[in-house]
């Protein structure tokens, strides 16, 4: 372990908590419990095969667009970003870039995973960038902190991966005959079934997709019956969960126009119309949604993200690679009229939607509660704070928005929504909030001094209530 420094009241124990009933809340309910982690992007295969990871570098700065646009900030030229340099150099440069991210949830995430994985209470600069990299590096060399021993770690129980359609899911097989205690479910992300905007992708996807199920893909009926043979699949591997990310929610009540000739339109190469695209989501859209309903799935919405605004960059590193932002888009229409489309014929699943503007906190939170019918508790859930908004003040503002329009005791809490296998220390992060939000409510007196009442909404909103509301058992594997 390296030399500690005295950081006065820096990630203490008792970080982000500002009252006593907040720290009895925290590390009395909250602290130890497990995590169920049921949105990430972590690889399957570096999982199933239990990675070891050379340096800290490959394990922290690849793929972590939150840290490459800091740095592009900084001005630090993109050959220590996503280029040519060596690992060494990557990571100096981003050491050296932590001090000037104060205030933002990097520097806060840094020290707290630097310091859950590796013991680490230095506060990363510069000066220290050689010593930590030799230093990690070398625990990174140790068995206990492979993939899978990293997740072990964080007290992690299940993680659910983010899968198209196509793959074949040989991972997770893997590591379900494992045995290994951290559960790994796939989630169902067809977001390529239906991207028909660009005619020419679509056509190469939808071949693959034919290639997979054993028949060409040329009408509408087709796709729905390609789409439907690898739900089935997925069921049939544990998949308990869709995921869909889009700009806004697609409704489309022209009956004029036709989804099969619109796929054949672009089959041919044709452009289509913003009538005709949305025409043709909405209609995949609600059939896929409908399945989903039948296997009894949860499905989640990720909307409002504005994607890839950078054409020149998209070019020269492609997309996911930090140049999106949150985006202005209307969603209360469209997204009302799509769950009561599902509604009407009593085939809307558990859902989950997650908003990237706050804006629309309160469109969201009070939407989950037009479809929320009694059936089962929280049905319809209003997301976590997602992308730009899972950090302190956009936490708080969708728990605040939640509990003033809706009941956050039914809520099903943090996920990572991560590429990285030391972002688990956010679930902390969360939890902490969280606590300290109601531990105020009682310094103030808003709420009762009731521990015990108080203690169990905790551990629901933080572990409870996502066991009770996702059907994950060994029992859903079906190999």
């Amino acid at each position: 372990m390296l030399s500690t420094q005295t950081q006065n009241s820096f990630l203490t124990e008792d970080f982000l908590l500002q009252s006593d009933f907040a720290k009895t809340l925290y590390h009395d309910y909250a602290k130890n419990l497990p995590i169920i982690d049921y949105h990430n992007h972590l690889p399957p295969a570096e999982i199933a095969g239990n990675r070891q990871f050379e340096n800290i570098s490959k394990v922290w700065l690849a793929g972590d667009h939150y840290k490459w646009r800091a740095m592009r900030t900084l001005g630090i030229n993109e050959h220590f970003i996503t280029g040519g340099a060596s690992d060494v150099e990557k990571f100096e440069k981003w050491a050296g870039t932590v001090p000037y991210t104060m205030r933002n949830p990097l520097y806060h995430w840094t020290h707290m995973e630097l310091k859950r994985y590796f013991g680490i209470d230095d506060l990363l600069t510069s000066a220290n960038a050689e010593e930590i990299f030799h230093y990690t590096s070398q625990q990174l060399r140790q068995a206990d902190f492979k993939a899978q021993g990293l997740l072990e770690k964080m007290n992690v129980e299940t993680v659910c991966s983010t899968d198209d359609p196509c793959d074949n899911l040989e991972y997770h097989e893997d590591y379900i005959r494992s045995g290994k205690p951290v559960k790994l479910y796939p989630a169902f992300r067809p977001d390529k079934s239906f991207a028909i905007e660009n005619p020419e992708t679509y056509r190469a996807y939808l071949q693959k997709l034919g290639g997979l199920v054993g028949f060409e893909i040329n009408s509408f009926d087709k796709l729905i019956e390609a789409l439907s043979l690898r739900v089935d699949f997925f069921h049939s591997r544990g998949c308990r969960l869709s995921d869909h990310g889009l700009e806004n929610m697609v409704y489309s009540k022209d009956e004029q126009l036709s989804s099969d000739s619109i796929l054949v339109k672009a089959l041919r190469g044709n452009s289509l119309s913003k009538e005709e695209i949305e025409h043709f989501k909405f209609k995949t859209l609600q059939k896929l949604c409908k399945m989903y309903h039948a296997k009894g799935w949860v499905q989640q919405f990720h909307l409002g993200a504005l994607r890839n605004t950078n054409v020149r960059m998209l070019g020269v590193l492609g997309p996911d690679t930090g140049f999106d932002s949150i985006g202005d888009f209307d969603q209360a229409s469209a997204l009302g009229a799509f769950l009561n489309h599902l509604d009407t014929t009593d085939q809307l699943a558990q859902t989950v939607i997650y908003n990237l503007n706050p804006r629309d906190n309160e469109v969201f939170a009070t939407m989950i509660g037009n479809f929320n019918d009694g059936s089962i508790k929280g049905k319809i859930q209003f997301g976590s704070g997602w992308w730009y908004l899972d950090q302190k003040d956009g936490m708080e503002k969708q728990i605040n928005t939640l509990s003033n329009m809706g009941l956050v005791s039914c809520f099903i809490g943090m996920l990572t929504d991560s590429r990285s296998f030391l972002s688990f220390p956010r679930h902390e992060y969360f939890r902490r909030i969280l606590c300290n939000i109601f531990g105020k409510d009682v310094e103030n007196g808003e709420l009762p001094w009731d521990e015990k009442w108080l203690g169990k909404l905790i551990t629901d909103i933080c572990y409870q209530n996502a066991k009770d509301y996702f059907n994950f058992s060994p029992t859903n594997y079906k190999i």
